[in-house]
């Protein structure tokens, strides 16, 4: 069972920058597609970035040109660079992780972006 261990959010100022991580347990991590989920207050959940096997990366438009993702295979971590924050990003994220099994995710982390 793979396991995701979220860390970095918090509270911060409109236009402001914080990085999420999101560290991964077991060997199988640079063998495998991960990426980041966010859940507004009263709306789905949605896509916010995937980062494949090969490094290439794909955003939501509501972050491209803001958020970055990118993996560590050494420290079997990805991480979600923020920046540029405003209230619309406020939202729970989620880490997951593509398995042979499904897809595995973390706990959640809260971003509280205020005005």
């Amino acid at each position: 069972q793979v396991q995701l261990v979220e860390s970095g959010g918090g509270l911060v100022q409109a236009g402001g920058s914080l990085r999420l991580s999101c560290a991964a347990s077991g060997s199988i991590f640079s063998r495998n597609a991960m990426g980041w989920y966010r859940q507004r207050p009263g709306k789905q959940r949605e896509l916010v970035a995937h980062i494949g096997v090969g490094g290439s990366s794909t955003y939501a438009d509501s972050v491209k040109g803001r958020f970055t993702i990118s993996r560590d295979s050494a420290k079997n971590t990805v991480y979600l660079q923020m920046n540029s924050l405003n209230a619309e990003d406020t939202a729970v994220y989620y880490c997951y992780v593509n398995t042979d099994v499904g897809r595995s995710w973390g706990q959640g982390t809260q971003v509280t972006v205020s005005s």
